[in-house]
């Protein structure tokens, strides 16, 4: 149990942890590559330390030197595991991998925790089908455990049935250069987190490989060939930062994100604009980006389908703001780690905020700072972005207690001794 000592006007600059999804994309990339690859920056966490463990278990050798990884890609081989892989609650390493296996020549078999277990994969594996892929559920749920006959992939075309996870998107995209023959895919609906879609582009072309798709992202077309080995440095992760620029907006005060850059590859870098159109101050430079909180914070209307991982950050600081706030496009949360739309509004509603939780929107009756909320002690669900949301909430809220705070070691293993350093 962690209780939160209020404090106002903060006043630091700090420095977080490196993204986990582009770690994640780069680790994958480089894995696949032709030779040895340097990431400098990558995050150190129990979802990333996961993919590194499956990555060596398909036979490519993953070296933690500190604040520089060096990976031995294989060219697109892939050994077969000696055993089940194994990946906890992390969602990207499971989608992502569940690709990277289907490159292989054997079986795999891909599990995760009760909770994996429960969060949706059939629309990935209806497109890896459609590259060639025998591929099935074990519990014939669409869920993990997964099977995995790989034989390679066929390449040509292929349709995603869904985009509501940019996750199997990107998953496939990372592997189609691999593809017997050229690859093409097709995703039927809307597509939702958009920025993590071009994260995953971006992450290609750096590493040699160019993809090319229409304006809705909804066709692709990817060449045939090896990703080309390479120094690649991890941006600071704009999600962590996202507590540290809620801090200042809540309590008045200034906070400066040293290493997460302006513009950045990170969509989630996105809550510092909507910060601003709160009432915040945003400056951009060289030095990271600096939001700063003025007399009062204003309600807003908000899309967040494509930046969903810092919905619940967002959720917490329109408690403080004075009017409703409507977030809108978020039923993709009720997926995530937990049910985090219900879990947000059933949470701040512990501390006397008044929330709405509709299907896919989470509308909040902001107070403002001067606010009769009360503390309590809040569920996380073993979910970090929860613990972390509500770590702001106790900067305000005297008696905020924050059960199962240890679940930051999925993306920030040292949050709370950095959100120490705010006071």
């Amino acid at each position: 149990m962690k209780e939160i000592i209020p404090h106002r006007h903060i006043h630091a600059t700090v420095e977080v942890p490196g993204s986990k999804s582009l770690t994640q994309r780069a680790l994958i990339a480089a894995a696949l590559a032709d030779g040895d690859s340097t990431l400098i920056g990558p995050l150190t966490s129990e979802d990333t330390e996961y993919t590194s463990e499956a990555l060596r278990a398909m036979g490519i050798g993953v070296e933690h030197q500190g604040n520089r990884w060096l990976v031995h890609g294989q060219g697109g081989r892939i050994a077969t595991p000696s055993a089940p892989i194994y990946l906890g609650n992390n969602g990207t390493a499971t989608r992502f991998l569940t690709s990277v296996a289907s490159l292989g020549h054997g079986t795999f078999t891909i599990s995760g925790d009760q909770r994996m277990a429960e969060r949706p994969i059939g629309p990935l594996m209806q497109a890896l089908k459609g590259w060639g892929v025998a591929i099935r559920s074990i519990g014939n749920t669409n869920c993990p455990p997964l099977e995995i006959m790989a034989n390679g992939l066929a390449g040509g075309n292929t349709v995603l049935p869904e985009g509501k996870s940019s996750q199997y998107l990107s998953s496939l995209l990372l592997v189609a250069p691999y593809g017997a023959t050229p690859a093409s895919l097709t995703v039927q609906g809307e597509v939702l987190s958009k920025p993590y879609v071009h994260m995953t582009l971006a992450v290609m072309r750096d590493f040699g490989i160019t993809a090319t798709a229409d304006e809705t992202l909804n066709h692709f077309t990817i060449p045939q060939g090896r990703y080309r080995a390479r120094e690649y440095r991890v941006e600071g992760d704009a999600s962590s930062a996202s507590y540290f620029w809620a801090a200042a907006a809540v309590t008045e005060g200034s906070v400066t994100v040293a290493n997460v850059p302006a513009p950045s590859l990170q969509g989630d870098a996105v809550l510092a604009e909507i910060l601003g159109r709160m009432g915040c101050r945003v400056e951009t430079s060289a030095h990271g980006i600096t939001v700063s909180g003025t007399a009062k914070l204003r309600g807003i209307e908000v899309d967040m389908g494509d930046c969903p991982d810092v919905v619940p950050t967002l959720a917490v600081v329109a408690s403080f703001a004075t009017g409703r706030t409507t977030i809108k496009n978020i039923a993709h949360l009720r997926i995530k780690e937990c049910d985090r739309l219900h879990v947000m509004a059933s949470e701040l509603a512990k501390l006397g905020v008044r929330t709405e939780e509709q299907a896919d929107t989470l509308i909040i009756e902001g107070q403002g700072r001067s606010t009769p909320y009360h503390g309590a002690t809040v569920s996380t669900y073993n979910d970090h972005r929860i613990a972390m949301s509500f770590a702001v909430a106790g900067l305000m809220v005297p008696g905020v207690r924050v059960e199962g705070e240890g679940c930051v070691v999925k993306s920030f293993p040292d949050f709370w001794e950095r959100f120490q350093l705010l006071y």
